[in-house]
């Protein structure tokens, strides 16, 4: 209750209502991306499908270096972007512990140029902390389920029959699953930059939020990279 009183008492409703839109759209752009059965899925719905094919013809190859090399591409990637991640949330830390000195910083950002209390500096850097340290989880995650997915590929026969097809289907869904846990952890490093704009007051952060929100969507659902993945493309 102490640590709610905290954070309630640091901010204005203003403050509050950029919160609220920032978790709607981080939310919205979960369900709106990762939704499936739509006329017009997202860059990533379409990858995933590649992803269950991969895994499909993959079991098909006697000699699967291509396959392995592939996945530790995927998951050399995730591991980059959790330490990346982990280093932004040290430095995150590191800022927390020093907010005395950055209090003239702080007033020289706003925008009315009002110092502002300690305790709503802190509430914005523990709000960033906290979105870096579940995208870092999301990572994490990601890493582990590409390792998994190596497993399943070495565990694949080379006989075609059940076995194979049930063990197939269990790698193309644990690729699925990384690349989505992947692609949220992604988001999240995009809403966290968002989220800085708050330290400029909550007028920027909401401003920021949205021309995320935006970015995101254009890339998703309008940019020449799912275009080009369209163009030959069996959806309609």
């Amino acid at each position: 209750m102490q640590a709610l009183d905290f954070i309630f008492s640091a901010m204005s409703w203003l403050d509050a209502l950029a919160v609220l839109l920032f978790f709607i759209c981080v939310t919205a752009a979960t369900w709106v991306i990762e939704r499936d059965g739509t006329a017009q899925p997202s860059l990533a719905r379409l990858m995933a499908r590649h992803r269950q094919r991969w895994m499909e013809l993959m079991a098909q190859r006697e000699v699967r270096i291509m396959d392995s090399t592939l996945l530790s591409i995927q998951h050399r990637g995730a591991a980059f972007f959790a330490s990346a991640v982990m280093i932004a949330i040290g430095g995150v830390a590191a800022v927390i512990g020093s907010t005395d000195r950055l209090l003239d910083l702080a007033q020289d950002l706003t925008a009315d140029g009002v110092a502002q209390d300690r305790s709503v500096w802190e509430v914005k850097l523990l709000f960033l902390f906290a979105v870096l340290v579940v995208g870092f989880l999301k990572f994490v995650w990601a890493h582990r389920l590409f390792g998994y997915c190596a497993i399943l590929i070495g565990a694949t026969p080379l006989e075609p029959g059940a076995e194979r097809d049930r063990i197939v289907h269990q790698a193309g869904r644990f690729n699925l699953l990384a690349g989505r846990s992947f692609n949220r952890g992604l988001r999240l490093v995009y809403f966290a930059l968002a989220s800085m704009a708050w330290l400029l007051g909550a007028d920027a952060f909401i401003i920021a939020t949205l021309c995320m929100s935006a970015m995101l969507y254009r890339r998703e659902f309008m940019s020449e990279t799912r275009r080009a993945v369209m163009e030959d493309s069996a959806e309609p």
